[in-house]
């Protein structure tokens, strides 16, 4: 890796200028999708008449706790206001950082604004930030304040090369990412990776399904169980590659990608394997860029300065307790140890996380439809943007773009509704009539008059096979089960009232 302090001949030495200056474009892209899928769900998800109201819920954390013990649990601009118009300006704000980002103004300046702006938004989107991406993001973007260069365009940074101990971070996310999950596939004891059989149905039941994973899925099992192999192979033994000299990262890089790219292409996981695979680029110096046709430059020893000692040592302490907090994180994660104190404190930050993606591989496809009525006898669904629900519609492909009340609906699936009670609150805006809640779905069936009554209904759905589809053309097939939620009512004074739980 480039030093901090040293010059860096690419022909002769291993520079990253090309590699950061690929990874920061791409972040700031990713970061431009997590705030422009925002803009389109944030006031339906939190806003004033939201689902879970950020006010109501910064509110309820005011009353609880002191003023810097709140505030720490929520890290958010939103603490200064929190209504539509606060969250609409701070979403803006976010899509401006981030094109400065793409364009490459001020790299270090707006990546630190994108990670703030970002973290106001996840520290009070409650139940719908509880993804494991956010806090991947998260964490690049933080370690990418240290990682960028400074200046107000930079260009590749040549005078500013990145420090050896910020590009071990991003590269030691990268592999922890992978790395951690794959100890937490066998450490979960789920049978189905250990039968290899754990990918037969992944396809089908993952939160949101894209068009081509209906076809792989009709593979026959030994493929399925080949990519569990494969899954195993990389997440445990190839990513150590990132440790070896530069021609074992180069393969490393070509076979971690090529695995991304299935990935994003058979289904809809958002930025997520987005983000892995712009982490991955790390993996490549400046003399692999330049075989590949891109010009080379030096990097400038960085004057040696009491200002550049301070700052080198502040970055060093910042990254050293990060490095120790995300061991104890994976190791320690909830404990109340001594030990663990770092991973307490920073929990509320997600910048030093720990990682384990798919330990338990869902058995079934169920999905939540909520449907209204005026009599009890007819109900009408409320159609979707993203789920499955009409058995001959193609499903899409959507990622990056995260659409998070139908992604959270699908979690809401897996247990009882007592578990998510924010989807109760989802009938009763229905049932309100809200705007906002309306614009999460694809239309309103109601045309702007709520129903008297909203129900949910528990669907399990499997992908049809060949001869199925083409006799039909449904990509689907569904059961009913049972009601999800209790029956709710609007009364006749205009409160909701709730019938006997299910």
């Amino acid at each position: 890796m480039a030093g901090a302090d040293a010059t860096t001949d690419p022909t002769t030495r291993e520079g990253y200028l090309w590699a950061r200056w690929f990874f920061l474009r791409a972040l700031g892209l990713i970061f431009f999708s997590a705030f422009y899928s925002l803009a389109f769900q944030i006031h339906g998800l939190i806003g004033e008449k939201g689902i879970l109201p950020a006010g109501l819920y910064l509110e309820t954390l005011a009353t609880n706790f002191g003023p810097l013990t709140r505030v720490w649990a929520a890290p958010t601009l939103f603490w200064i206001a929190s209504g539509d118009r606060a969250l609409t300006l701070l979403v803006a704000l976010g899509i401006f950082a981030s094109l400065l980002l793409i364009a490459n103004v001020a790299p270090k300046v707006s990546v630190a604004l994108c990670t703030i702006f970002f973290l106001s938004c996840i520290a009070v989107l409650q139940d719908f930030s509880s993804y494991q991406s956010d806090g991947m993001l998260l964490e690049a973007g933080f370690l990418s304040i240290f990682f960028a260069p400074a200046g107000l365009r930079p260009g590749l940074g040549a005078v500013k090369p990145p420090s050896r101990f910020s590009l071990f971070m991003l590269r030691w996310e990268w592999f922890r990412i992978y790395f951690e999950s794959g100890l937490v596939k066998i450490l979960s004891g789920d049978p189905r990776w250990r039968n290899l059989t754990a990918m037969d149905d992944y396809y089908q039941n993952g939160p949101l399904p894209a068009w081509p994973g209906w076809y792989v899925q009709q593979f026959p099992h030994w493929y399925h169980a080949g990519t569990v192999i494969i899954t195993f192979a990389v997440e445990l033994v190839i990513v150590w590659a990132v440790f070896l000299p530069r021609r074992f990262r180069v393969a490393c890089f070509a076979f971690v990608t090529a695995l991304q790219i299935g990935i994003i292409s058979t289904a809809n996981y958002a930025f997520l394997n987005y983000l892995v695979l712009v982490l991955g680029v790390l993996l490549l110096d400046d003399r692999t860029f330049a075989r590949l046709g891109f010009r080379t430059r030096s990097s400038v020893p960085r004057e040696d300065t009491p200002p550049r000692r301070i700052y080198d040592r502040a970055e060093r302490l910042v990254l050293g307790v990060l490095l120790y907090t995300t061991v104890v994180a994976f190791l320690m994660g909830g404990s109340p140890s001594i030990l663990a104190l770092p991973d307490r404190l920073l929990e509320p930050f997600r910048i030093a996380n720990a990682y384990g993606l798919f330990a338990i591989m869902t058995p079934a496809r169920y999905e939540i439809e909520f449907q209204g009525s005026n009599d009890g006898k007819t109900w009408v669904p409320y159609p979707f943007q993203y789920k499955p629900q009409n058995i001959f519609e193609r499903p899409g492909i959507y990622a990056p773009y995260q659409p998070r009340f139908d992604w959270n609906l699908w979690f809401a699936s897996l247990g009882p509704w007592r578990a998510s009670p924010w989807v109760v609150l989802v009938q009763e805006r229905l049932l309100e009539g809200s705007p906002s809640v309306l614009s999460l779905f694809r239309r309103d069936p109601f045309h702007g008059k709520p129903p008297r009554m909203v129900r949910t209904i528990l669907w399990q759905y499997w992908f049809t096979d060949i001869q199925t589809k083409r006799a039909t053309g449904a990509w689907w097939r569904r059961q009913e089960l049972e009601p999800f939620t209790p029956l709710a009512t609007r009364g006749t004074d205009g409160n909701v009232v709730l019938g006997e739980a299910p």
